[in-house]
């Protein structure tokens, strides 16, 4: 019992510590203020204000409602505790580890302060030259970020992929949805990652270097986030490829969307409708764009200079796996010895390593 209040005041110590860095108290009585002003009927007279403030307070209770329920938690488990009944200290423990590490989280989630940070992403990965050896150096990052998706409980949907013809792929567009801050963890993996390993595709494994970009983009589904003008567009549909049932080939569902002042192309082939995969690929688009702007400082699409919005000079982590095994970040410095551990997807402390910088 003891051991059990010890630790809950050290918890509630660090929480009301947290609580009032964030003047939680002061932004709670900001969103019951604006529950009122949306709950107004009237507000829809104009209609991009009242997005705005909708959109405001959903932010507020992403950010906010975990940690009134973490409060209410804390509050539950020193009234039991204070019952005193022993019978309960086996189930009180388990409770009190889970708000521990719920606590840890949302301390974490205080790292992602960016405009974009909270939004799903588009992660696109594309070989850089040297063949087969890029393509399945591509194929292996692939596999990295479906496992770290797939131990996260994100959802991930395949919106393009080419892939190689001996092994790999060429390239690969994936979806990730359904968990918080997805951009904001995955933006760390923007930019060129480099494997150094002995070749499995010549007889005499000589030592190979591969390179593959990760591009990382928020998904952004508001036209008025990032305005681009129609005129500025080029929009094409063709024939939609790859595995599927007999309408495939057969229908013009792929679109192909291209920025013309910047010469920003993207594709989108996933068997679906055309109206469908025109939705999808704008919202890439915008993604794109905004990438573009933070890069280039501009304040606004028309101000963009034509090219890439992630460059292959951005190298920014090694794989080595031959003659030692190294993954080194070139930004952080971070590095992990036990390679297969990281390309099976355990790449959180590279991550946290970027939001800590």
């Amino acid at each position: 019992m003891f051991d059990l209040q010890k630790r809950l005041e050290t918890l509630k110590t660090e929480f009301d510590a947290t609580w009032q860095k964030l003047n939680l108290d002061q932004r709670l009585a900001d969103m019951a203020a604006l529950e009122e002003e949306v709950a107004v009927p009237e507000i829809w007279n104009n209609p991009d204000d009242a997005r705005e403030k909708t959109t405001k307070l959903a932010n507020l209770h992403t950010e906010l409602d975990d940690w009134v329920l973490l409060r209410a938690q804390i509050s539950d488990i020193t009234e039991l505790l204070e019952l005193g009944d022993d019978s309960l200290l086996e189930e009180m423990g388990g409770q009190l580890s889970a708000m521990e590490q719920r606590l840890n989280e949302l301390k974490i989630a205080l790292r992602f302060t960016g405009k974009y940070d909270h939004n799903d992403a588009i992660l696109r990965i594309t070989a850089g030259a040297g063949g087969t050896e890029a393509m399945d150096w591509s194929g292996m990052l692939e596999r990295m970020y479906l496992r770290w998706a797939e131990r996260h409980k994100v959802k991930v949907q395949i919106l393009d992929r080419v892939a190689g013809e001996e092994a790999g792929i060429k390239t690969v567009v994936l979806e990730l949805t359904g968990s918080a801050n997805l951009y904001g963890q995955l933006k760390s993996e923007h930019g060129t990652h480099r494997l150094v390993r002995q070749s499995p595709f010549n007889a005499d494994h000589l030592r190979q270097t591969s390179f593959a970009l990760v591009e990382v983009l928020p998904i952004i589904r508001d036209d008025a986030e990032v305005q681009i003008d129609p005129k500025d567009l080029r929009i094409d549909v063709y024939h939609s490829g790859g595995h599927g049932g007999q309408s495939v080939n057969t229908t013009n569902s792929a679109v192909r969307i291209t920025h013309i002042p910047t010469n920003t192309v993207v594709a989108i082939q996933n068997e679906r409708s055309q109206l469908q995969n025109k939705e999808k690929a704008m919202e890439i688009l915008r993604g794109k764009l905004q990438q573009m702007m933070q890069d280039q400082n501009a304040e606004s699409v028309d101000k963009l200079r034509a090219g890439e919005s992630a460059s292959w000079g951005q190298q920014i982590r090694n794989y080595v796996l031959h003659p030692y095994k190294l993954v080194k970040d070139t930004r952080t410095k971070y590095e992990e010895t036990d390679t297969d551990a990281v390309l099976d997807g355990a790449i959180d402390n590279f991550i946290l390593a970027y939001l800590d910088k």
